[in-house]
């Protein structure tokens, strides 16, 4: 059975809502998710693979998606957790490919796909841009909603990231690098930072505090009936966003070039919306999978099976520990269960090793060496 909709997208060339208004009663147009058919063949065939920053503006990672299976993947469900590019021309594209490739396509906005230059094109601002990319989804086809595929709930969750995420001691004693000097050592951190330049918001919406974070949360508001439905008839339940939910999720201070990444990379009431919706205490048919960091993760907190397979940039695929791009994408989900725990993962696989222990301030080896360089 299929249930007809008109997917919510948000005006944005109206600007954004009057935050007087609760989020609550904000275009709640959605009542029931989407039912969509899948060429599987029932329950016990659906297979959903995830995969995340894709960075398709460099064309190494480009080559990498038109190298993808034109026939493995025809009857498969792909999840798409984020920064697919930064020009409009190139997701458009990306997009395409992987509709292309996959009889199902979910996906949610990273901060890359928000930047606003090198285009030609005089965007207001980004949310301008976010309203153009959930229209060109429509399109093409792509889900950005929750939706049921064979008895499986899958909800994209929109989310931003605020400094106050932060709640780990920060690293005494050092003078952390510039972003000109953080690009040579983390790619993933110099680029989020420049979400401060390449993003324009409305005056009343910024990085430098939760505001940005509140009005991206509020946008999942609007589907509250569709997620009930779901958690009602689903008994497996995997939801995606780009963003980090736990500050668990990412190394240390101390084991990172770059120690203020973690205050932007996440969100805390993303958290909270991902635990409203799998349960307080998680449980078997939990799953959620992010993006953003560029770390390979795959972890179980309070739970909650978090998982991150990004594809990052050409030059970190060459340096890090998690078997290059063969693996890509991750098959969470198939034979009616999750799959097997993503290995090698260097930096989940290490705090599955070795208790998390954010008041040691000593950096590590190989970064102190760096510090006492510059």
């Amino acid at each position: 059975m299929v249930v007809s909709l008109n997917p919510w997208r948000p005006s944005f060339s109206q600007r954004h809502f009057n935050k007087q208004v609760p989020a609550r009663n904000f275009l709640r147009q959605i009542k029931r998710p989407q039912i969509l058919p899948s060429a599987s063949g029932g329950a016990f065939g659906l297979r959903v693979f995830v995969i995340s920053d894709l960075h398709t503006d460099y064309s190494e990672n480009m080559r990498w998606v038109k190298s993808l299976s034109s026939a493995r993947h025809k009857k498969d469900v792909l999840i798409v957790a984020g920064d697919v590019a930064e020009t409009f021309n190139n997701f458009i594209f990306t997009m395409s490919l992987l509709k292309d490739r996959f009889q199902h396509v979910l996906f949610v906005p990273g901060n890359h796909d928000l930047w606003c230059r090198y285009e030609g094109v005089d965007y207001l601002d980004s949310l301008e841009k976010l309203n153009k990319l959930l229209d060109a989804c429509r399109g093409l086809g792509v889900e950005t909603n929750p939706v049921v595929i064979d008895g499986v709930g899958i909800i994209p969750l929109f989310s931003w990231y605020h400094e106050s995420f932060d709640r780990e001691k920060d690293i005494p004693g050092i003078r952390v690098m510039s972003l000109e000097m953080v690009i040579h050592f983390l790619l993933a951190s110099y680029h989020a930072c420049k979400d401060f330049q390449a993003c324009k918001w409305p005056e009343d919406l910024s990085n430098r505090d939760t505001s940005l974070a509140l009005y991206f949360d509020a946008m999942n508001e609007t589907k509250l009936d569709v997620i009930k439905e779901i958690q009602r008839t689903c008994s497996q339940i995997i939801s995606f966003s780009h963003f980090v939910p736990r500050q668990e999720l990412c190394p240390e201070k101390r084991m990172l070039f770059y120690p203020n990444l973690p205050k932007i990379i996440g969100s805390d009431s993303l958290e909270v919306r991902i635990r409203s919706i799998h349960g307080v205490e998680g449980g078997a048919s939990a799953c959620h999978v992010f993006g953003h960091t560029h770390f390979c993760w795959d972890a179980v907190l309070d739970g909650i099976r978090y998982v991150q397979a990004p594809l990052a940039y050409p030059r970190e695929r060459n340096r890090r520990m998690n078997g290059g791009e063969n693996w890509l994408p991750f098959r969470i989900y198939s034979d009616g269960k999750y799959a097997d725990k993503l290995s090698p993962c260097y930096w989940s696989d290490y705090y599955a090793a070795n208790p998390r222990a954010p008041h040691n301030t000593q950096l590590a080896p190989w970064v102190a060496k760096f510090y006492k360089q510059i």
